[in-house]
């Protein structure tokens, strides 16, 4: 059994919901964080009592962040996963640039990217404290390659994902030495995380089996590619 924290949990139907319930039903403990409450994760936490804890947290506020990660001081001794899930994308995303408002770009890199270095840094006590070697796995994007990108829109969400992209890389470097912890991000797949799309080709509840089991893979493996896809393949940056 182990311990994870899953950010950005409140949405029923998105990953970071489903991602909960699939370590839930592992029996492992995990620390779900939300910006604004979500009574699915409350009627969630009824079936799961003591093993499923709701962390209100602001991936763009580090006061927030330190604040969580000391509320999850208190309730865990270690943690041996994270999975940042929690991201953003504006009301504009889908403009080009004429229609952009280029000034959304930078909050979007805020949450996007920052956020979840903000995470890792304030729960590295915890991180340190694993039994088995702490892994970190950051949910990036295809949207965030530069080698494959094609879309004129995603000016702020293709920018985000890019930035956690070199922040998961340059935090690779760091932790490279370091036997305890281990990062790594993932181009999930298009996954069906809003109701009306009905064109994603992969259901959230199943397809967050398929990252679980993956992750694992991966918790040692310092010396293979650092941004896969879902099948574990290399993408390119």
């Amino acid at each position: 059994m182990q311990t994870v924290l899953i950010t950005g949990t409140g949405r029923p139907y998105a990953l970071g919901f489903n991602l909960v319930r699939r370590y839930l039903e592992q029996g492992d403990t995990v620390l779900a964080s939300i910006r604004r409450p979500s009574p699915a994760l409350e009627e969630l936490q009824k079936d799961y009592p003591g093993q499923l804890h709701i962390l209100t947290m602001d991936i763009a506020s580090t006061e927030s962040v330190q604040a969580a990660a000391a509320k999850a001081e208190r309730l865990v001794g270690s943690l041996d996963l994270i999975i940042n899930n929690a991201t953003t994308a504006s009301a504009d995303t889908m403009k080009e640039l004429p229609d952009f408002d280029l000034d959304l770009i930078a909050p979007a890199v805020d949450v996007g990217a920052v956020g979840p270095i903000r995470v890792v840094k304030a729960f590295m006590p915890l991180l340190k404290k694993s039994g088995k070697g702490a892994l970190i796995f950051n949910i990036s994007s295809e949207a965030g390659s530069i080698g494959r990108c094609y879309r004129t829109f995603y000016l702020d969400y293709g920018t985000e994902k890019a930035a956690l992209n070199m922040l998961t890389m340059t935090l690779h470097n760091y932790f490279k030495d370091d036997p305890d912890i281990n990062i790594i991000c993932v181009h999930p797949g298009w996954i069906r995380t809003n109701p009306g799309n009905t064109e994603a080709p992969l259901d959230p509840y199943e397809h967050a089996e398929t990252l679980r089991k993956l992750f694992e893979t991966r918790r040692h493996d310092k010396e293979g590619p650092v941004f896969i896809t879902y099948t574990g393949e290399p993408y390119p940056w």
